[in-house]
C-alpha cells in the first residue's frame, strides 16, 4: 500500500510491538499505519479459512493471483515485495511449491514487486522501484515482456481487461510530490493528480506483446480525485472501473469511473469501512447479476464487504477466524475439486495468504445462486 504522512510516534509503535520492519521508509510506515488500523473494524458474519499457507514475514507479500495449470492444478502466486520475488501456493492446500526471481533490473528479476495479475497464460506483474510491468509466460515464468518504465513514477495495482483480440492494461500510480521535513511523503494538489490511472493496450505480436501507451487519467475534482491508490478492477459488461481511496485522512470508499477514464460522481462504500480500502475483485453470474468483493484492511481482522455488482448496494460483510491486515485478494472464479464454486485468496499481516470457499461466503450471506457464463 502507498504511504502517506505518518507520524514517526507511530514508527516507534510498531517497532515496540515487535512488528517485522522492512528495509526501506516506505515499508516502515506502512507498518505503523497498520499498527494504528481498528483491531476489530465492521460486524460481519465469520467464516473459517479453508487453508492458511506458511508465514514468512520476511517477504512481505503484498497481492495474490491465481492460474490453473494445463494439468488442473490451481497455482496461487504471490508478490513478495521485501525479497523481490514471487512466491508460489498450491491452490488446494496452500502449501509453498517455489519461489521464482530475485532481486534485479532484468529479465525475470524484479525490484518490489506489487500488483499482480493472471490472464490466459500471462502473469502480469508490477514493479514499483524497476517502474514498470513485467510480463511473464506460465507455467514456465518464462519473461515475455516489459513495459510502463516512461509512464510510471511508482505504480502499484494493476487490472487486465481481456478484449477479443488484445488486453486493455490499467496500472495505478501512486506518485507523490516530494517530502516533508520528517521524510515524509507530501500529497500533490488536486490539480495534478490526473495521472494516476495509466492506459495500455496489449496485443500478441509472434512470442512476444506489442504495446501502445493509451495515456493516464485521474479527476481533478474534490470528489473524483484519486489521492492515494493502490487496488483498482473493472466491469467491462457495465463499463465501469473501481479504485478504492486509500488516503484515510479523506475517505475510505471506492471511486467508479468509467473504462475511458471519467469519473461518473459515484462513490460507495464509505458508510460501511471503518479501515483502509484495499483489495477488489468482481464475481459474474450468467444473468449479468454478481457481486464487488472489497477489502477492509483492518490491523486485528480482515472485513470483505460485498456489493451488488449493478447498483452497488450493500450486500454483506464476512470475516475469516484469522485473515487479517489484508493487501491483495484474488477471486478464482474457476471449480476445481477443492472448491467447486471457486474461492477467494487474500493475503494475510504481510506474511502468508488464505483461502475463503466460496460456498462458505455464499452461504454465510444467503446469496442466490450465481450460475457461470
Amino acid at each position: 500500500m502507498p504511504k502517506y504522512l505518518i507520524p514517526a510516534a507511530a514508527l516507534l509503535l510498531a517497532a515496540c510491538a515487535g512488528v517485522p520492519v522492512a528495509d526501506d521508509a516506505e515499508d516502515r510506515a506502512d507498518r505503523a499505519r497498520e499498527a494504528a488500523r481498528p483491531d476489530t473494524g465492521s460486524d460481519a458474519t465469520v467464516v473459517t479459512e479453508a487453508w492458511l499457507s506458511a508465514m514468512t514475514p520476511e517477504d512481505n507479500i503484498d497481492s495474490p493471483a491465481a492460474w490453473v495449470s494445463p494439468e488442473g492444478r490451481v497455482l496461487v502466486i504471490a508478490t513478495a515485495k521485501a525479497t523481490d520475488r514471487l512466491v508460489v501456493y498450491d491452490g488446494a492446500t496452500g502449501e509453498t511449491l517455489r519461489h521464482v526471481g530475485r532481486s534485479g533490473a532484468g529479465e525475470g528479476e524484479f525490484d518490489r514487486p506489487n500488483g499482480v495479475a493472471v490472464v490466459d497464460d500471462l502473469l502480469f506483474v508490477v514493479e514499483r522501484d524497476n517502474r514498470r510491468v513485467q510480463v511473464l509466460r506460465l507455467p514456465g515464468f518464462s519473461h515475455v515482456a516489459s513495459f510502463g518504465n516512461d509512464e510510471f513514477e511508482k505504480p502499484y495495482g494493476i487490472w487486465v481487461n481481456r478484449g477479443a483480440a488484445s488486453y486493455e492494461v490499467y496500472v495505478t500510480d501512486a506518485y507523490m510530490a516530494g517530502e516533508d521535513a520528517q521524510g515524509e511523503d507530501i500529497l500533490p494538489p488536486l490539480a495534478e493528480l490526473d495521472r494516476r490511472v495509466h492506459r495500455f493496450a496489449v496485443s500478441t505480436s509472434g512470442d512476444g506483446l506489442s504495446v501502445r501507451s493509451l495515456g493516464a487519467f485521474g479527476d481533478t475534482s474534490p470528489k473524483g480525485a484519486l489521492r492515494v491508490v493502490e487496488s483498482l478492477w473493472g466491469d467491462a459488461a457495465n463499463d465501469r472501473l473501481l479504485v478504492a481511496e486509500e488516503d484515510e485522512t479523506y475517505a475510505n470508499e471506492f471511486k467508479v469511473y468509467d473504462l475511458q477514464g471519467r469519473f461518473s460522481g459515484r462513490t460507495f462504500g464509505g458508510d460501511f469501512l471503518k479501515a483502509q480500502a484495499e483489495g477488489i475483485m468482481l464475481k459474474t453470474c450468467a444473468d449479468g447479476s454478481g457481486w464487488w468483493l472489497t477489502t477492509e484492511q483492518g490491523k486485528g481482522r480482515t472485513v470483505f464487504h460485498l456489493f451488488d455488482r449493478a447498483t452497488l448496494a450493500h450486500v454483506g460483510a464476512v470475516a475469516g477466524k484469522s485473515v487479517a491486515n489484508t493487501d491483495g485478494i484474488w477471486l478464482h472464479d474457476v471449480p476445481s475439486a477443492r472448491f467447486p464454486e471457486g474461492a477467494l485468496y487474500a493475503v494475510h499481516d504481510d506474511q502468508g495468504v488464505v483461502a475463503l470457499d466460496w460456498r462458505d461466503i455464499a452461504g454465510a450471506l444467503d446469496l442466490h445462486a450465481c450460475p457461470r457464463k
